[in-house]
């Protein structure tokens, strides 16, 4: 069965599902690397630093996921003419999601690893301190680590939270699940059916992830 008409040809429901899947995949990655970035310049040292990141993160956290999806579309490309690299259409709604995905999930991310960093005893920076390592030193060798350790369980929720949230791509014409199961939904008339569908579809990304990291973060808790 093919729905989903991309550049003159139809997507297969699998091949709509390897998109949700990478999708997730390139958003959980770059939400977790800026996430980290902002979690660092929120404990950092330089007040202005930790203001930008300060107010990131409250800003975004309270704009709704739709409506930084629909920016990254009619503000970053229509507006500004932002392609980030693309030249095909489809490619450009799939990077500009990816972007909006990030933008939003990170703030989330720095949250929830600021909470771990605040369960690194203080005595052991101010032992790294009296060594001589610097900020990034003791970021990186001690309070990252430990931070990680503590928070697998919640980023595991923000995963989660991530995997259903790509469902808002379809708001730009990213031909991820959500959008596929419209177009079923309108052609088909089997509303209870192919809706039972996706939504096992979706428990079936969510419902091994949780395990998997459920699992990981009791092994890898950080012993107080």
């Amino acid at each position: 069965m093919r729905y989903g008409i991309e550049d003159g040809r139809e997507r297969t429901l699998t091949e709509v599902g390897k998109l949700t899947v990478q999708l997730t995949f390139w958003s959980a990655l770059g939400s977790l690397v800026w996430g980290t970035l902002l979690a660092a310049m929120r404990v950092g040292p330089v007040p202005l630093v930790r203001g930008f990141a300060t107010a990131y993160v409250t800003v975004v956290r309270n704009i709704p996921l739709t409506v930084i999806i629909v920016f990254t579309s009619l503000g970053l490309f229509q507006t500004l003419g932002i392609s980030l690299g693309a030249d095909r259409f489809t490619t450009i709604n799939f990077r500009l999601a990816v972007l909006g995905l990030i933008a939003y999930t990170s703030a989330f991310v720095c949250e929830a690893l600021r909470s771990g960093i605040n369960t690194v005893p203080l005595g052991q920076v101010e032992a790294a301190r009296a060594i001589g390592l610097s900020f990034p030193q003791i970021l990186r060798i001690i309070v990252l680590p430990q931070a990680f350790r503590s928070v697998v369980g919640p980023l595991a929720n923000v995963l989660i939270a991530l995997t259903k949230n790509t469902t808002v791509a379809a708001a730009i014409g990213v031909a991820e699940a959500a959008l596929l199961m419209r177009e079923m939904i309108e052609n088909e008339a089997q509303l209870i059916l192919i809706s039972a569908i996706f939504a096992f579809g979706y428990i079936c990304l969510t419902l091994p992830t949780g395990l998997l990291l459920g699992r990981l973060a009791k092994k890898v808790a950080v012993k107080r």
